[in-house]
């Protein structure tokens, strides 16, 4: 069964800061805070729909500051939360927040309210990168939470945001290499967007911000979920969720619909090119595992159009028997 969520936003209430990327007037403004009575009806519905029961479906509470927020507002979203967990409809709570925004007293709220996962949205380890975009909080910040969420007991989930400004590439891979040292359960990777009415697209329209193309985008994505999947971290999220509102406020940057796909392609295309360099050009068969099919072939055919612009005529067929990632070639007809 695939993991699921009941997602409610939670907007970033007196949130003290104002990221580059962050439209804090929209965030804070035109999207309300969910009452417990809507959390209570919406976890009714959706306990109903699952039978009562899953053991893969967590509520989650989004929006990036989740105990920034007061107190007592905090608590109220989390009591009718907690007793769907106690019904034992859902599997757990999940929530995101700020790493700076972690101390003992909170975790211990957190706990009694049945939380069982924290995600800190960390974007960088580079402090100079933190700052320049207006975050609040030092990788140091990230260390101290992290630490302090796993003593605890807690699912430790990080996120990063890959091409920010002040960033590069090689920024971005020691940020992979120090969060995956943090050993999260695990992680969402953000490629950065220019948005509207934020400080992101003020620098991008006067020139002093660049962002990433889709192509550099996946292709350096390709290469953290490499990473992470050498530390046996599940990458949970690539890219944002296709919304109409995200379209409409879109102003640059690499935002593809199906991203994560995207880059499964690069990497399946990366994983193939040391065999092809070994082989004469003609007519081959590519076995995959089924599950692998999409991902070998590419969004719109690029990989088949790929391989037959340096020569190679590849016909894709799946095979059960193999597991996924795994491949085999043989020339056509044999």
């Amino acid at each position: 069964m695939k993991h699921a969520n009941v997602a409610f936003f939670v907007p970033m209430v007196g949130c003290p800061h104002r990221c580059s990327f962050c439209d804090q007037n929209s965030i804070t403004g035109e999207r309300g805070i969910p009452t417990p009575e809507e959390i209570d009806k919406t976890l009714k519905k959706a306990a109903r729909e699952r039978h009562g029961f899953s053991e893969k479906t967590e509520i989650a509470f989004f929006g990036g500051s989740f105990t920034m927020i007061p107190r007592e507002l905090m608590i109220s979203l989390l009591a009718p939360a907690k007793k769907w967990i106690d019904r034992k409809a859902f599997s757990g709570i999940r929530i995101s927040t700020r790493p700076d925004a972690i101390d003992e007293e909170v975790l211990a709220v957190l706990k009694e309210y049945g939380v069982t996962s924290i995600e800190l949205g960390a974007q960088s380890c580079n402090n100079e990168v933190l700052f320049k975009n207006g975050r609040g909080h030092s990788f140091e910040d990230t260390q101290k939470a992290s630490e302090l969420i796993k003593e605890a007991g807690f699912s430790l989930g990080l996120q990063m945001m890959t091409g920010m400004p002040g960033s590069t590439k090689q920024d971005d891979m020691l940020t992979a290499a120090r969060f995956a040292a943090l050993k999260p359960d695990t992680m969402r990777i953000y490629p950065a967007l220019v948005l509207k009415n934020t400080l992101m697209e003020e620098w991008y329209k006067n020139g002093e911000y660049v962002p990433q193309t889709v192509e550099e985008a996946a292709a350096q994505c390709a290469e953290l979920l490499d990473v992470f999947e050498l530390y046996k971290i599940r990458v949970i999220r690539l890219g944002l969720h296709a919304e109409e509102s995200l379209e409409e406020n879109l102003v640059a940057g690499p935002y593809h619909p199906a991203f994560r796909e995207l880059c499964e392609s690069v990497r399946f295309r990366k994983k193939i090119a040391p065999m092809l360099i070994k082989l004469p050009k003609g007519s081959y068969v590519l076995k995959v595992s089924p599950s692998d099919v999409s991902k070998c072939t590419g969004q719109h055919r690029c990989n088949i159009e790929h391989w037959q612009s340096l020569g190679y005529d590849m016909k894709i067929v799946p095979e059960k028997s193999l597991n996924p990632g795994d491949f085999e070639v043989m020339l056509a007809g044999m």
